[in-house]
Protein backbone atom coordinates (compact mmCIF):
# COMPACT_ATOMS: atom_id res chain seq x y z
CA UNK A 1 0.00 0.00 0.00
CA UNK A 2 1.58 3.56 -1.04
CA UNK A 3 -1.19 5.86 0.28
CA UNK A 4 -3.53 4.98 3.35
CA UNK A 5 -7.11 5.92 1.90
CA UNK A 6 -9.81 6.45 4.78
CA UNK A 7 -13.10 6.99 5.37
CA UNK A 8 -14.51 9.03 7.75
CA UNK A 9 -17.61 7.84 10.03
CA UNK A 10 -19.29 10.92 11.50
CA UNK A 11 -18.27 14.41 10.20
CA UNK A 12 -19.17 16.59 13.17
CA UNK A 13 -17.51 19.48 15.30
CA UNK A 14 -13.87 16.91 16.02
CA UNK A 15 -13.75 15.90 12.76
CA UNK A 16 -12.28 19.09 11.38
CA UNK A 17 -9.40 17.98 13.33
CA UNK A 18 -9.12 14.84 12.74
CA UNK A 19 -9.07 15.84 9.03
CA UNK A 20 -5.99 17.99 9.49
CA UNK A 21 -2.94 15.28 8.99
CA UNK A 22 -4.77 13.24 6.07
CA UNK A 23 -5.52 16.38 4.05
CA UNK A 24 -1.97 17.66 4.23
CA UNK A 25 0.37 14.32 4.77
CA UNK A 26 1.16 12.85 0.96
CA UNK A 27 1.08 9.38 1.89
CA UNK A 28 -3.05 9.69 3.23
CA UNK A 29 -6.20 10.96 1.28
CA UNK A 30 -9.75 11.10 2.67
CA UNK A 31 -11.87 9.12 -0.19
CA UNK A 32 -15.38 8.73 1.63
CA UNK A 33 -17.66 10.15 4.44
CA UNK A 34 -20.81 9.08 5.97
CA UNK A 35 -22.14 11.41 8.94
CA UNK A 36 -26.54 11.07 9.49
CA UNK A 37 -27.02 14.18 8.26
CA UNK A 38 -26.51 14.49 4.21
CA UNK A 39 -25.86 18.12 4.54
CA UNK A 40 -23.02 18.20 7.26
CA UNK A 41 -21.29 15.18 5.26
CA UNK A 42 -21.59 17.05 2.07
CA UNK A 43 -20.28 20.37 3.97
CA UNK A 44 -17.29 18.88 5.30
CA UNK A 45 -16.46 17.30 1.98
CA UNK A 46 -16.32 20.52 0.27
CA UNK A 47 -14.31 22.06 3.49
CA UNK A 48 -11.86 19.69 3.35
CA UNK A 49 -11.32 19.90 -0.28
CA UNK A 50 -12.45 16.38 -1.28
CA UNK A 51 -15.62 17.35 -3.03
CA UNK A 52 -15.01 14.03 -5.52
CA UNK A 53 -15.51 12.00 -2.64
CA UNK A 54 -18.74 10.07 -2.22
CA UNK A 55 -20.83 11.00 0.74
CA UNK A 56 -23.33 8.73 2.90
CA UNK A 57 -25.75 8.27 5.41
CA UNK A 58 -25.53 4.70 6.23
CA UNK A 59 -22.53 3.38 7.92
CA UNK A 60 -22.97 0.15 5.74
CA UNK A 61 -22.93 2.08 2.67
CA UNK A 62 -19.41 3.11 3.48
CA UNK A 63 -17.91 0.04 4.26
CA UNK A 64 -18.94 -1.40 1.43
CA UNK A 65 -16.42 1.04 -0.64
CA UNK A 66 -13.88 -0.82 -1.44
CA UNK A 67 -11.23 1.69 -1.68
CA UNK A 68 -11.78 2.91 1.86
CA UNK A 69 -8.23 1.36 3.46
CA UNK A 70 -9.07 2.45 7.46
CA UNK A 71 -11.98 4.23 8.92
CA UNK A 72 -12.07 6.87 11.27
CA UNK A 73 -14.82 5.89 13.28
CA UNK A 74 -16.12 9.37 15.05
CA UNK A 75 -19.53 9.07 16.70
CA UNK A 76 -21.25 9.20 20.15
CA UNK A 77 -19.64 6.90 22.67
CA UNK A 78 -22.84 4.17 22.79
CA UNK A 79 -21.72 3.67 18.70
CA UNK A 80 -18.49 2.96 19.08
CA UNK A 81 -18.73 -0.59 19.85
CA UNK A 82 -21.34 -1.81 16.61
CA UNK A 83 -19.99 0.75 14.02
CA UNK A 84 -16.57 -0.65 14.86
CA UNK A 85 -17.63 -4.54 14.50
CA UNK A 86 -19.18 -3.59 11.48
CA UNK A 87 -16.45 -1.79 9.93
CA UNK A 88 -14.24 -5.14 11.44
CA UNK A 89 -16.29 -7.80 9.62
CA UNK A 90 -15.94 -5.56 6.43
CA UNK A 91 -12.43 -6.26 6.76
CA UNK A 92 -11.80 -2.56 7.31
CA UNK A 93 -9.06 -1.47 9.64
CA UNK A 94 -9.88 0.60 12.66
CA UNK A 95 -9.29 3.82 14.49
CA UNK A 96 -11.86 4.49 16.80
CA UNK A 97 -12.25 8.16 19.15
CA UNK A 98 -11.79 8.07 22.53
CA UNK A 99 -13.36 6.38 24.77
CA UNK A 100 -13.36 2.93 22.89
CA UNK A 101 -16.63 2.33 24.29
CA UNK A 102 -19.14 2.20 27.18
CA UNK A 103 -18.17 -0.99 28.70
CA UNK A 104 -15.48 -2.99 29.03
CA UNK A 105 -17.63 -5.69 27.72
CA UNK A 106 -18.18 -4.22 24.33
CA UNK A 107 -14.45 -3.10 24.52
CA UNK A 108 -13.44 -6.60 24.91
CA UNK A 109 -15.29 -7.66 21.72
CA UNK A 110 -13.75 -4.81 19.80
CA UNK A 111 -10.26 -5.81 20.67
CA UNK A 112 -11.25 -9.74 19.97
CA UNK A 113 -12.72 -9.23 16.81
CA UNK A 114 -10.03 -6.93 15.48
CA UNK A 115 -6.99 -9.87 16.85
CA UNK A 116 -9.55 -12.37 15.32
CA UNK A 117 -9.33 -11.09 12.35
CA UNK A 118 -5.57 -9.54 12.01
CA UNK A 119 -6.58 -6.03 11.47
CA UNK A 120 -5.32 -2.94 12.46
CA UNK A 121 -6.97 -1.37 15.25
CA UNK A 122 -6.20 1.77 17.56
CA UNK A 123 -7.82 4.24 19.70
CA UNK A 124 -7.40 7.41 19.28
CA UNK A 125 -6.58 9.27 21.99
CA UNK A 126 -4.56 12.46 21.39
CA UNK A 127 -3.10 13.90 24.21
CA UNK A 128 -0.39 11.84 24.48
CA UNK A 129 0.63 13.16 21.25
CA UNK A 130 0.46 17.06 22.13
CA UNK A 131 3.89 18.54 22.10
CA UNK A 132 4.15 20.29 25.33
CA UNK A 133 3.32 16.76 26.94
CA UNK A 134 5.94 14.69 24.37
CA UNK A 135 8.13 16.97 25.70
CA UNK A 136 7.37 16.26 29.31
CA UNK A 137 7.68 12.33 28.94
CA UNK A 138 11.25 12.56 27.38
CA UNK A 139 12.13 15.06 30.17
CA UNK A 140 10.73 12.30 32.50
CA UNK A 141 12.15 9.44 30.53
CA UNK A 142 15.37 10.98 30.95
CA UNK A 143 15.69 10.97 34.93
CA UNK A 144 15.27 15.05 35.10
CA UNK A 145 13.20 14.97 37.69
CA UNK A 146 14.21 11.15 39.07
CA UNK A 147 11.64 8.18 39.87
CA UNK A 148 8.25 9.97 39.48
CA UNK A 149 5.87 9.66 42.50
CA UNK A 150 2.74 11.97 42.07
CA UNK A 151 0.84 13.38 39.21
CA UNK A 152 -1.46 15.81 39.62
CA UNK A 153 -4.00 16.67 36.97
CA UNK A 154 -6.18 19.85 36.85
CA UNK A 155 -8.63 20.99 34.40
CA UNK A 156 -10.59 24.26 34.21
CA UNK A 157 -13.92 24.25 32.43
CA UNK A 158 -14.48 27.66 31.46
CA UNK A 159 -17.33 30.04 30.38
CA UNK A 160 -18.07 28.39 26.77
CA UNK A 161 -18.40 31.46 25.14
CA UNK A 162 -14.97 32.09 24.90
CA UNK A 163 -14.45 28.84 22.88
CA UNK A 164 -15.51 26.66 19.79
CA UNK A 165 -19.12 26.71 18.99
CA UNK A 166 -20.54 23.49 19.69
CA UNK A 167 -23.80 22.70 17.80
CA UNK A 168 -26.66 21.62 19.99
CA UNK A 169 -26.68 17.89 19.06
CA UNK A 170 -23.27 17.45 20.13
CA UNK A 171 -23.80 19.07 23.47
CA UNK A 172 -26.88 17.01 23.86
CA UNK A 173 -25.56 13.39 23.64
CA UNK A 174 -22.45 14.15 26.07
CA UNK A 175 -25.05 15.46 28.68
CA UNK A 176 -26.92 11.62 28.31
CA UNK A 177 -25.10 9.36 29.78
CA UNK A 178 -27.02 6.43 27.95
CA UNK A 179 -24.95 8.08 24.92
CA UNK A 180 -22.27 9.48 26.25
CA UNK A 181 -21.13 6.36 28.96
CA UNK A 182 -21.21 8.76 31.49
CA UNK A 183 -20.58 12.29 32.00
CA UNK A 184 -18.70 14.87 30.04
CA UNK A 185 -15.95 15.94 32.08
CA UNK A 186 -14.81 12.64 34.12
CA UNK A 187 -15.80 10.17 31.26
CA UNK A 188 -15.41 11.82 27.92
CA UNK A 189 -12.99 14.34 28.69
CA UNK A 190 -11.53 12.71 31.65
CA UNK A 191 -10.48 10.08 29.21
CA UNK A 192 -7.83 12.27 28.44
CA UNK A 193 -6.76 13.12 31.95
CA UNK A 194 -6.79 8.81 33.04
CA UNK A 195 -4.72 8.99 29.74
CA UNK A 196 -2.06 11.08 30.98
CA UNK A 197 -2.00 9.74 34.29
CA UNK A 198 -1.30 6.21 32.73
CA UNK A 199 1.22 7.31 30.53
CA UNK A 200 3.70 8.78 32.83
CA UNK A 201 2.95 6.25 35.92
CA UNK A 202 1.52 3.21 34.52
CA UNK A 203 -2.04 1.24 35.31
CA UNK A 204 -3.18 1.90 38.86
CA UNK A 205 -3.98 -0.53 41.30
CA UNK A 206 -6.63 1.33 43.31
CA UNK A 207 -9.08 4.64 42.53
CA UNK A 208 -11.44 6.81 44.40
CA UNK A 209 -13.69 9.56 43.78
CA UNK A 210 -16.00 12.09 44.03
CA UNK A 211 -17.98 13.56 41.72
CA UNK A 212 -20.20 16.23 42.26
CA UNK A 213 -22.83 18.02 39.96
CA UNK A 214 -22.89 21.51 38.00
CA UNK A 215 -25.80 22.85 36.21
CA UNK A 216 -25.41 24.04 32.46
CA UNK A 217 -27.16 24.80 29.64
CA UNK A 218 -29.43 21.52 28.34
CA UNK A 219 -28.65 20.04 31.58
CA UNK A 220 -25.59 19.25 34.53
CA UNK A 221 -22.21 18.28 34.09
CA UNK A 222 -19.96 15.99 36.14
CA UNK A 223 -18.36 18.57 38.42
CA UNK A 224 -16.49 19.29 40.47
CA UNK A 225 -14.40 16.54 41.00
CA UNK A 226 -11.72 14.65 42.53
CA UNK A 227 -10.22 11.41 41.64
CA UNK A 228 -7.52 9.87 43.65
CA UNK A 229 -5.32 7.03 42.42
CA UNK A 230 -2.95 4.67 43.80
CA UNK A 231 0.14 2.87 41.61
CA UNK A 232 2.30 0.29 42.65
CA UNK A 233 4.89 1.25 44.81
CA UNK A 234 3.00 3.62 46.83
CA UNK A 235 3.12 6.15 43.85
CA UNK A 236 -0.09 8.23 43.62
CA UNK A 237 -1.98 11.04 41.83
CA UNK A 238 -5.05 12.99 41.75
CA UNK A 239 -7.05 14.09 38.88
CA UNK A 240 -9.36 17.52 40.01
CA UNK A 241 -12.03 19.28 37.39
CA UNK A 242 -14.09 22.14 38.06
CA UNK A 243 -16.36 24.25 35.91
CA UNK A 244 -16.21 27.83 36.13
CA UNK A 245 -19.23 29.37 34.36
CA UNK A 246 -17.60 32.90 34.57
CA UNK A 247 -14.22 31.47 33.94
CA UNK A 248 -12.05 33.31 30.84
CA UNK A 249 -9.91 30.57 29.37
CA UNK A 250 -7.44 32.04 26.29
CA UNK A 251 -8.49 28.94 23.52
CA UNK A 252 -9.07 28.53 19.67
CA UNK A 253 -11.20 25.29 20.86
CA UNK A 254 -13.30 23.76 23.66
CA UNK A 255 -12.89 26.65 26.55
CA UNK A 256 -10.50 24.80 29.21
CA UNK A 257 -7.29 24.81 30.60
CA UNK A 258 -5.43 21.66 31.15
CA UNK A 259 -2.34 21.41 33.70
CA UNK A 260 0.37 18.60 34.74
CA UNK A 261 2.50 18.56 37.36
CA UNK A 262 4.86 15.63 38.07
CA UNK A 263 6.68 15.44 41.01
CA UNK A 264 9.71 13.07 41.33
CA UNK A 265 12.45 12.40 43.26
CA UNK A 266 14.92 15.07 42.61
CA UNK A 267 12.45 17.97 40.98
CA UNK A 268 8.89 19.04 39.47
CA UNK A 269 7.94 19.10 36.47
CA UNK A 270 4.85 21.07 34.54
CA UNK A 271 2.71 20.79 31.90
CA UNK A 272 1.05 24.65 32.01
CA UNK A 273 -1.83 23.78 29.12
CA UNK A 274 -3.85 21.75 26.98
CA UNK A 275 -6.86 22.72 25.42
CA UNK A 276 -6.21 26.26 26.09
CA UNK A 277 -3.96 28.26 28.59
CA UNK A 278 -4.96 30.30 31.94
CA UNK A 279 -2.23 32.99 32.07
CA UNK A 280 1.36 33.55 30.49
CA UNK A 281 3.71 30.66 31.42
CA UNK A 282 6.14 28.12 29.62
CA UNK A 283 4.38 25.18 28.24
CA UNK A 284 6.62 23.46 30.38
CA UNK A 285 8.45 24.22 33.58
CA UNK A 286 11.06 21.92 35.22
CA UNK A 287 12.54 22.78 38.59
CA UNK A 288 15.39 20.56 39.95
CA UNK A 289 18.80 20.81 41.04
CA UNK A 290 17.69 24.14 42.75
CA UNK A 291 16.95 25.71 38.72
CA UNK A 292 13.96 26.31 37.45
CA UNK A 293 14.23 26.37 33.19
CA UNK A 294 11.15 26.74 31.35
CA UNK A 295 10.44 25.07 27.73
CA UNK A 296 8.92 27.12 25.08
CA UNK A 297 9.92 26.27 21.32
CA UNK A 298 7.13 23.80 20.66
CA UNK A 299 4.10 24.44 19.34
CA UNK A 300 1.20 24.53 21.53
CA UNK A 301 -2.41 24.81 19.49
CA UNK A 302 -4.50 21.64 20.50
CA UNK A 303 -5.05 20.72 16.78
CA UNK A 304 -1.57 19.71 16.82
CA UNK A 305 -2.31 16.94 18.86
CA UNK A 306 -4.48 15.83 16.64
CA UNK A 307 -2.06 16.00 13.89
CA UNK A 308 0.60 14.04 15.93
CA UNK A 309 -1.92 11.01 16.42
CA UNK A 310 -2.79 10.74 12.93
CA UNK A 311 0.64 10.59 11.55
CA UNK A 312 1.50 7.92 13.89
CA UNK A 313 -1.93 6.27 12.45
CA UNK A 314 -0.68 6.22 8.88
CA UNK A 315 3.09 5.44 9.87
CA UNK A 316 1.65 2.38 11.80
CA UNK A 317 -0.31 1.06 8.60
CA UNK A 318 1.94 2.11 6.10
CA UNK A 319 5.28 0.83 7.88
CA UNK A 320 3.71 -1.86 10.53
CA UNK A 321 4.70 0.87 13.99
CA UNK A 322 2.74 -0.53 16.54
CA UNK A 323 -0.49 1.64 16.87
CA UNK A 324 -0.54 3.99 20.01
CA UNK A 325 -2.91 3.38 21.20
CA UNK A 326 -3.45 0.05 21.05
CA UNK A 327 -7.08 -2.01 21.70
CA UNK A 328 -5.65 -3.39 25.15
CA UNK A 329 -3.77 -0.05 26.00
CA UNK A 330 -7.58 1.59 25.39
CA UNK A 331 -9.11 -1.46 27.57
CA UNK A 332 -6.56 -0.19 30.92
CA UNK A 333 -7.50 3.32 29.96
CA UNK A 334 -11.21 2.62 29.91
CA UNK A 335 -11.15 0.53 33.06
CA UNK A 336 -9.20 3.29 35.24
CA UNK A 337 -12.23 5.60 33.77
CA UNK A 338 -15.25 3.34 34.66
CA UNK A 339 -13.63 2.78 38.05
CA UNK A 340 -14.11 6.74 38.81
CA UNK A 341 -17.50 6.43 38.23
CA UNK A 342 -18.19 2.99 40.13
CA UNK A 343 -16.11 4.57 42.96
CA UNK A 344 -18.53 8.25 43.17
CA UNK A 345 -21.75 5.78 43.15
CA UNK A 346 -20.82 3.60 45.71
CA UNK A 347 -18.09 5.42 48.17
CA UNK A 348 -16.01 2.83 47.79
CA UNK A 349 -12.32 2.89 46.59
CA UNK A 350 -12.10 0.62 43.35
CA UNK A 351 -9.04 -1.94 42.62
CA UNK A 352 -8.40 -1.24 38.93
CA UNK A 353 -5.69 -4.15 37.81
CA UNK A 354 -7.38 -7.18 37.05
Amino acid sequence: MDKLRVGFIGAGRISDLHAIEYLRNPRAAIVAVCDADPAVAARQARAWGVPEAPTFTRVEDLLAVDEVDLVEVLLPHHLHAPVTLAALRAGKRVSVQKPMATSLADAEAMVAAAERAGLFFKLFENFVFYPPVVKAKELVDAGAIGEPLFVRIKSNFGNPRHGWPVPVAARDWRLDPERCGGGPIVFDDGHHKFALAWWFMGMPEEVHAWIGTTAVEGGTVDGPAVISFRFPGDRMGVFEAVHSRDLLVETRHYAQDDQVEITGTKGVLWVTRGHGKIGDRPPVILYADGETRGFSAMPTGWEESFTGSTRQTIRAVLDGEPPCLTGRQGIDVLRFSLAALESAATGHSVRVSP
